[in-house]
C-alpha cells in the first residue's frame, strides 16, 4: 500500500499473473467516495499504471466502480477488475461480488486454489461484433507500420465491445506481432475518433491459444501488459466466426518482460464472455 500525494492510500496490485513482475499492474482504490473526478484522474495518473480502479461506494458484495487511466475515465477495465476484487477477497474473504461499473454489471466470483492463490471471473456485459470500415483499418495499419499482406485473412478486422471498444487485427505470423514500433500520435487519434480503448493485435498459435498486445496510446502508454477487456471482447469476436473452443488461453506481455496468462470461457446459451486470472500485491520499492 502507497498514499500519494494527491488523495488516499492506493492498493497496488499486478492481474493475470502469480510474479509481481509479470501480468498488469493497476492501481486499486477501495474507499473514493469523497473524491471528485478530478482527484480520482490525478491519482491515475500520479500512480502511472495503464488503469486505476476506484470503488465509490460499496454495500457488502457489490461495488460501484470507476476506472481512470492517467489521461482520462475508462468505462471498463478488465485486469484492474480482477485486481480490486482480489484486494477485496483478501479483506472479506472469497465468493461472488457485482460490480456496477459505467458500461453496466459485472459479476466477479473469487475463488481460492489449492495452494490457496485467490483467482477471479469476471463476466462481461452483452457484447457486440461488428465490421470495421476498410479505411479505419488502412489508416490503423498505416499507424502501425503494417501490410495487409501481414494479415491473417483467416480472422478478419472487426470491431469487438465487451465493456470498453476494440479494433481486432490478426498477425499471420508471431514475428509480425512481436515487431510493433507505432506512430503514437497518428494511432491516438484514430483511436479516439473511433472510441477505440485498445488495438487488439493477435496470433493464432492453435485453435485454442494466442498471443496477443495491445497498444493503448488513449490511455497514456505505449502499450498495455495484459489486458481483459480486449480479452473478453477478443472472445465475442471469434464466436461470430464459426464454432470456437469452449476455453481459450491468451499469453500477453511476454514481448513485454511482464508475461501473463488471460484465460476465456465461451458458456454455450450464454452470449457473455468470461475471463479468469489471478493477481497478487505489488510491493513498493
Amino acid at each position: 500500500m502507497t498514499t500519494t500525494a494527491s488523495g488516499p492510500a492506493v492498493l497496488r496490485y499486478t492481474a493475470f499473473s502469480r510474479d509481481p513482475a509479470g501480468g498488469n499492474p493497476a492501481g486499486v482504490v477501495l474507499d473514493a467516495g469523497a473524491l471528485t473526478d478530478d482527484q480520482m484522474l490525478a491519482i491515475a495518473a500520479e500512480v502511472g499504471y495503464s488503469e486505476t480502479a476506484f470503488v465509490v461506494a460499496r454495500d457488502e458484495r457489490t461495488l460501484d466502480v470507476r476506472y481512470f487511466s492517467s489521461k482520462a475515465e475508462v468505462s471498463f477495465c478488465g485486469h484492474a477488475t480482477v485486481a480490486t476484487a482480489v484486494a477485496l477477497a483478501e479483506r472479506i474473504g472469497p465468493g461472488d461480488l457485482l460490480f456496477r461499473t459505467p458500461a453496466g454489471e459485472v459479476p466477479v466470483a473469487v475463488a481460492a486454489g489449492g495452494d490457496g492463490a485467490l483467482r477471479a471471473t469476471l463476466t462481461s456485459v452483452e457484447p457486440q461484433v461488428e465490421d470495421a470500415p476498410a479505411a479505419a483499418v488502412d489508416e490503423a495499419l498505416a499507424a502501425l507500420g503494417w501490410d495487409r499482406a501481414e494479415l491473417d485473412p483467416a480472422l478478419p478486422p472487426r470491431f469487438a465491445y465487451a465493456g470498453a471498444r476494440h479494433l481486432v487485427l490478426a498477425a499471420a505470423t508471431r514475428a509480425r506481432l512481436a515487431a510493433l514500433d507505432y506512430d503514437f500520435e497518428r494511432l491516438d487519434a484514430l483511436m479516439t475518433s473511433l472510441n477505440l480503448t485498445t488495438i487488439q493485435l493477435v496470433w493464432r498459435e492453435s485453435p485454442a491459444v494466442f498471443h496477443v498486445r495491445d497498444p493503448f496510446p488513449v490511455g497514456g502508454v505505449v502499450e498495455d501488459p495484459a489486458t481483459g477487456a480486449a480479452a473478453l471482447a477478443f472472445g465475442a469476436y471469434l464466436r461470430t466466426l464459426g464454432p470456437v473452443p469452449e476455453r481459450l488461453t491468451l499469453h500477453q506481455g511476454d514481448d513485454l518482460g511482464r508475461p501473463g496468462v488471460l484465460s476465456v470461457e465461451l458458456r454455450s446459451g450464454d452470449p457473455r464472455v468470461r475471463v479468469s486470472g489471478e493477481a497478487v500485491p505489488i510491493t513498493a520499492a
